[in-house]
């Protein structure tokens, strides 16, 4: 398999998406996997920093609507909610938040771990190798 190129990287569209069924809405939604961008900055919503700078906890607060209202999007896949708008979507039936956010994570690559690492509560293991010779 020959290595890719930048421009081979670039032009690939690899982001991930879903219509997902949500009778109690009556109809079904689009959910997209996030962008690495995209991941990143749903991460760091959730850290909270503490006076030293360094990550103290993770805010709970709307965890699963922002993650949601990050991923769900229109047929044009552009978002239907704006960070702004998250607390009307978190307001929808908890359930249903779950299902999509289930969705949302395992098209975005995300787990529990990930959050724990993004809030540095993991412990640090060995790497996985040198490119190094």
């Amino acid at each position: 398999m020959a290595l890719l190129t930048k421009d081979a990287i670039n032009a690939a569209d690899d982001r991930q998406w879903e219509d997902v069924p949500v009778p109690e809405w009556g109809g079904e939604v689009r959910i997209m996997g996030m962008s690495g961008t995209d991941r990143n900055a749903y991460q760091a919503s959730l850290v909270v920093m503490g006076p030293n700078g360094k990550p103290s906890g993770i805010r709970l607060e709307d965890q699963t609507a922002k993650l949601v209202a990050r991923c769900l999007v229109d047929g044009d896949f552009k978002r239907l909610y704006t960070d702004k708008e998250i607390r009307a979507l978190g307001a929808k039936n908890g359930g249903v938040l779950e299902r999509l956010a289930d969705v949302a994570k395992r098209l975005s690559g995300l787990g529990d771990k990930a959050v724990e690492d993004a809030a540095g509560n993991s412990e640090t293991g060995p790497s996985a190798g040198s490119a190094s010779a």
